[in-house]
């Protein structure tokens, strides 16, 4: 197999080439065919979603087989799982793809839509690339390896988050729309009110790791965030010193066979991570509490 450094310049690339596609419907070309929207239950999906989704699965195998990997994507994990059930790829490296993360803000139009490509190994990311096409850059990371932004000239940046240490003076990167009424209560009673709303949860990191937002939360409720939202985001963040856990401080799990990531979630700098996580642990079962 290659080494994760050719992995990765392979990544950029299609990532790039996914980029392209997707600003060719969002831009509505005349050679580019109709969105046709379609709702569903987890969201809308588009032709956008299924061509990018198809031109990364056919890069990716094209250039590295399927004899060692496994791919486990958006818009092909319905298929997967009326075949086989709800239970983990048995390949020990996974690829986990989004095609088009924010798809809502796509349709939108607020420019918040990001690409998502991770390789897991044994559930874990060890590679990652999230695309922002809008703001023509790529942040991607290598286990151990650091974090950068590769902008459409070939110009690299080593990725840094902030170093803001006071819970009153972080700022939080919300969503627009995946927002109940728990999660509204929960932000209103947090120590630190400064937010920032931002579509894709890859546009959401991207901000921390640029230093204009410190914290995001994920809240599930009668859905959760998938594992082809957070693979990519996850690592990018924890290499460029972040942290991404569970609210009671445990690692995230990809490909286990419920792609779903259930209960709270929390991203930030790092500085305050486990003080936030119990203020947030607490906030929520005093809510709770009082739904009863």
């Amino acid at each position: 197999m290659k080494n994760l450094e050719e992995l990765s310049e392979i990544v950029r690339s299609i990532a790039w080439g996914a980029s392209d596609i997707l600003q060719s419907y969002y831009r509505q070309d005349s050679q580019t065919p109709n969105l046709d929207i379609q709702e569903q239950k987890d969201g809308p999906v588009t032709a956008a979603d299924v061509a990018v989704n198809a031109y990364i699965l056919a890069e990716l195998q094209s250039a590295l087989g399927n004899a060692e990997f496994g791919y486990l994507s958006e818009e092909t994990y319905k298929a997967y799982l009326e075949i086989h059930g709800q239970i983990p790829l048995p390949q020990s490296w996974v690829w986990i793809i989004d095609p088009l993360d924010g798809t809502r803000d796509f349709i939108d139009r607020t420019g918040e839509f990001a690409v998502h490509i991770a390789l897991a190994y044994q559930g874990r990311p060890v590679l990652s690339v999230v695309a922002w096409p809008e703001q023509q850059k790529i942040y991607y990371a290598i286990k151990d390896a650091g974090a950068f932004v590769e902008s459409r000239d070939g110009s690299r940046v080593k990725l840094q988050v902030s170093g803001r240490n006071l819970v009153r003076d972080l700022s939080i990167v919300t969503s627009r729309s995946h927002r109940d009424d728990r999660f509204n209560k929960l932000l209103h009673k947090l120590p630190c009110q400064n937010q920032l709303a931002v579509g894709s949860i890859g546009c959401k990191v991207a901000t921390i790791v640029e230093q204009r937002a410190d914290v995001y939360i994920a809240l599930s409720g009668k859905s959760a965030p998938k594992d082809w939202d957070l693979a990519a985001p996850e690592l990018i963040l924890t290499e460029a010193g972040g942290r991404f856990t569970r609210f009671d401080g445990s690692a995230l799990q990809y490909n286990r066979g419920d792609v779903s990531q259930w209960g709270g979630l929390l991203a930030s700098n790092g500085c305050c991570h486990a003080a936030l996580c119990g203020e947030a642990e607490a906030i929520l079962a005093g809510i709770d509490e009082s739904l009863k």
